[in-house]
């Protein structure tokens, strides 16, 4: 990665695939130096599948039950991605847990958005944790995949407030506007090959102290 040639994304998902259409705008704004060459669905009515027809991408969709284990699920979407030459898989909202066959394919080339700042809150129902526990700032985080649930190195998080009258939506609508500025952004630094992961850290070179507070998409707090 780092070439001049875009970056070739294989995005998973499940359902309505609000951050796939967010990679597809920044690439078509000249944000994003990459090209989704499938996207990938266990859910065969996922609106993401939709989305991505619209746009000319190529769609695939594998289901559970068709394999009897699911390292054979993950081995046919594997040699899928592969079809398609994919270098960077983004998971985006995909309901199911990788197996360490996959992760291991693809080891630091496998992306999540998750809803939350972690490492708080991992898994699901992540908003209706935030709000139990009473915390006054949430937000996402996109990070690297390994075998645990939601532990891989951090690359990029945007924090928002919890209001007093919040809801589980409510809180999610105002996370979801973040997820769609972080996700492309974050892809785009792996298409620059400006990321380094050191130990639990991600590094990224070429920021100075201030733009790691300022950052030029704006979405970064000060």
């Amino acid at each position: 990665m780092g070439s001049d040639l875009p970056l070739r994304l294989g995005v998973l998902a499940s359902g309505r695939g609000s951050n796939l259409q967010a990679i597809i705008e920044a690439i078509e704004a000249g944000k994003l130096t990459a090209e989704v060459r499938v996207v990938i669905s266990d859910q065969a009515e996922a609106y993401v599948l939709e989305r991505a027809r619209k746009h000319g991408i190529p769609t695939a969709t594998f289901h559970a039950k068709d394999y009897p284990s699911r390292e054979d699920f993950d081995r046919a979407v594997i040699q899928c991605l592969r079809d398609h030459q994919v270098e960077l898989v983004c998971l985006a909202g995909f309901m199911r847990i990788l197996s360490p066959t996959f992760i291991q394919q693809y080891k630091n080339h496998i992306i999540n958005i998750h809803p939350a700042l972690l490492p708080a809150f991992p898994g699901l129902h992540v908003q209706h944790k935030a709000l139990e526990y009473g915390v006054k700032f949430s937000g996402c985080t996109v990070h690297f995949v390994d075998e645990g649930m939601d532990t891989g190195p951090i690359i990029i998080q945007a924090t928002v407030p919890v209001l007093d009258g919040d809801d589980e939506e409510a809180l999610a609508a105002r996370i979801l506007h973040f997820e769609h500025q972080i996700y492309p952004r974050a892809i785009q630094l792996i298409a620059q090959g400006r990321l380094q992961i050191v130990g639990r850290r991600v590094l990224c070179k070429g920021l100075e102290k201030e733009d790691q507070q300022r950052d030029a998409w704006g979405f970064m707090n000060p």
